[in-house]
């Protein structure tokens, strides 16, 4: 299956199909005015590397695999840790640390729902590392026609 990001017009697929099909390490899929959507494979003993999203709340979602994920407000005390697999949703709020590890046999397949908007209209990172490559070089950036926070703080990575 292959999902085509048309912007903020009207959508429709098998989601559940389409993120047990991505190898990619993220695809985003859809992007709207006020949120976007991303379909991410995390290959086993690998994670999606600890970060915060001052202005972005995040809701995920695993189809496949096992993971643990950890979160808190600042990187060195993430005091919330939770062990989750296919059907297990976590709530990511604004401002706090986190993290997701494949502690799998399997990639970990997962999607997530960004607001507001946080990548490229269709942007596709095969790897963690092609990821951080666009993002460090500023190729990463939220379409104009997405509404963002009047300040927008950059991202935190650890």
């Amino acid at each position: 299956m292959t999902i085509k990001d048309i912007g903020p017009e009207p959508q429709s697929f098998d989601l559940e199909e389409a993120t047990l099909q991505n190898t990619n390490y993220r695809t985003v899929a859809w992007s709207g005015k006020y949120l976007q959507l991303t379909l991410m494979s995390i290959p086993v003993g690998e994670d999606i590397g600890l970060e915060a999203h001052p202005e972005t709340d995040q809701f995920l979602r695993l189809d496949a695999g096992r993971g643990r994920v950890q979160m808190g407000r600042t990187k060195d005390r993430l005091d919330f840790e939770q062990e989750v697999e296919d059907g297990w949703a976590i709530f990511v709020p604004a401002g706090t640390w986190h993290n997701v590890t494949n502690i799998g046999e399997e990639p970990l397949q997962l999607y997530a729902v960004y607001a507001p908007v946080h990548h490229a209209p269709g942007k596709i990172h095969g790897t963690a590392a092609d990821a951080e490559r666009d993002e460090d070089s500023g190729n990463d950036e939220p379409p104009s026609w997405s509404v963002q926070p009047a300040q927008q703080p950059s991202d935190k990575h650890a």
